[in-house]
């Protein structure tokens, strides 16, 4: 993929990655979007009707 490349180690393996933010502004996007769902995905969910009830009250739905 162009404006991607990897950094490796002694082993050659691969340890990070770069990314061309100018050439890959979707893909960085994408790893935001990730990182907010999984810091989210610890928060207690909320009941839909619930939500949906004071999503009227305040004339949103």
């Amino acid at each position: 993929m162009k404006g991607v490349s990897y950094l490796k180690d002694e082993s050659n393996e691969k340890v990070a990655v770069q990314i061309d933010l100018k050439k890959n502004k979707n893909l960085w996007e994408d790893f935001c979007d990730y990182s907010i769902a999984s810091k989210r995905k610890l928060e207690p969910s909320k009941d839909w009707l619930k939500v949906k009830t004071d999503l009227k009250k305040i004339k949103l739905i």
